[in-house]
């Protein structure tokens, strides 16, 4: 008999948590409560460093050459545009869906709202060392330090900048092989959350938030699928629904894969063959959206990081929740290659914030389902980003590169 897959020895967590949650003896308690602590520790060890040198290791990679610049911007530009719009949906829909209405602090407060005015919030952004991030694990302060360097990376001169490429590359690659090892006790760890959440579940109370938090996800992927997405062709002259079409088979992939990145094949040659996108435009800026183009990430990042803080009692002001779209979305961009992405850099935030995770383990079971959809929406949305980019080029004067 072959090894249990992890997403299998995950749910058994979860289904172990629920029957020791609901009857165990207090020692077995007590060690669901030391078990947690001990994965949020590990998990704060990795936070800063995977959310930095994912994002050193992706932004220094791109090409200082002229016309791999032209086409690098371009993506980066149609790729942060639609993912602060995904960020900006989902904060609106949170809104006004409010998920925690009802049970905002029934689980305890905890600490994470930022006090002393606006001011003083902004000035908090800016480390006093280039270690302090780090040391107490502020990961807004972390994404400023990564976006910093790397521009100044970019402007290098081409050998440092791959040596420097190549050093934070390698870096980024050990800490997610730490991380890997991390998550073996993944199974252990939900069986723990799981087990200490049951402890504070009043009536359905919980269960009805985390059914609207799905639904907040759900709801505000569908809207930038179905409507932002296929507006920003219409705006460009371009027909969705024909790409949509030609296009379907790499989305079924996402889907059932639950990964952009083995639709990638299927994608270039989909866009190539049937959607007549040039060859060359294809080759670069689908490996490329695929690294920086994260339009579901963000929006669950966004959605989950609020619901699970403001559940535990954290408050956050206008200012604040407007920062979280720009957070968000930088964090989405250090995504890639990363287990569970959106659901491990959302963990590694909460947790940085000192953020209990039991709610998150709560989550897991239903975030298989939640991945697919979030594939196959990043997927259209990097064949969305290439179709434009392909008609910009034919239209203006950029010179497209030789592979």
């Amino acid at each position: 008999m072959g090894r249990l897959s992890l997403n299998t020895m995950v749910l058994l967590g979860a289904m172990a948590g629920l029957v020791s949650g609901l009857g165990a003896p207090q020692p077995v308690l007590d060690t669901a409560a030391v078990v947690s602590e001990l994965f949020i520790r590990l998990l704060r060890l990795v936070s800063a460093p995977i959310i930095f040198f994912a994002l050193l290791s992706t932004l220094t990679g791109m090409k200082n050459t002229t016309h791999a610049k032209k086409l690098a911007g371009m993506v980066l530009k149609y790729s942060l545009l639609t993912t602060l719009i995904a960020a900006a949906i989902a904060l609106a829909v949170f809104l006004v869906v409010d998920p925690v209405r009802g049970v905002t602090g029934i689980t305890g407060t905890t600490e994470g709202t930022v006090s002393g005015g606006y001011g003083q919030y902004l000035l908090s952004l800016i480390p006093n060392s280039f270690v302090a991030p780090f040391v107490d694990n502020q990961i807004v302060s972390v994404l400023l330090l990564a976006l910093l360097l790397s521009i100044s990376i970019l402007s290098l001169p081409e050998r440092k900048r791959d040596i420097l490429h190549e050093l934070f590359d390698s870096l980024f690659s050990a800490i997610m092989r730490m991380t890997g090892l991390i998550l073996l006790l993944l199974p252990l760890a939900v069986w723990a959350f799981v087990t200490d959440f049951c402890k504070t579940l009043e009536n359905q109370q919980m269960l009805a938030a985390i059914s609207l938090y799905v639904a907040c996800i759900l709801i505000a992927n569908l809207i930038q699928g179905v409507i932002v997405l296929p507006g920003m062709l219409l705006l460009k002259g371009l027909p969705p629904w024909k790409i949509f079409r030609g296009i379907l088979p790499t989305l079924t992939v996402a889907f059932f894969s639950k990964s952009s990145s083995a639709a990638l094949p299927s994608a270039m040659e989909n866009a190539e063959k049937k959607l007549g996108i040039n060859s060359e435009i294809t080759r670069f800026s689908f490996p490329l959206c695929i690294t920086i183009n994260m339009n579901a990430c963000a929006a669950f990042i966004l959605i989950t990081v609020l619901f699970v803080s403001m559940t535990y009692g954290v408050n956050y002001s206008g200012l604040e929740l407007v920062g979280w779209i720009f957070i968000a979305t930088l964090a989405a961009f250090g995504n890639a290659g990363v287990p569970m992405g959106c659901y491990l850099l959302s963990s590694t935030i909460l947790a940085s914030m000192n953020v209990p995770l039991n709610i998150m383990g709560v989550i897991l079971p239903v975030y298989a389902l939640i991945d697919m959809l979030e594939s196959a929406i990043n997927v259209w949305s990097d064949t969305c980003v290439t179709s434009v980019i392909n008609k910009e080029v034919e239209e203006g004067d950029y010179i497209v590169i030789n592979n």
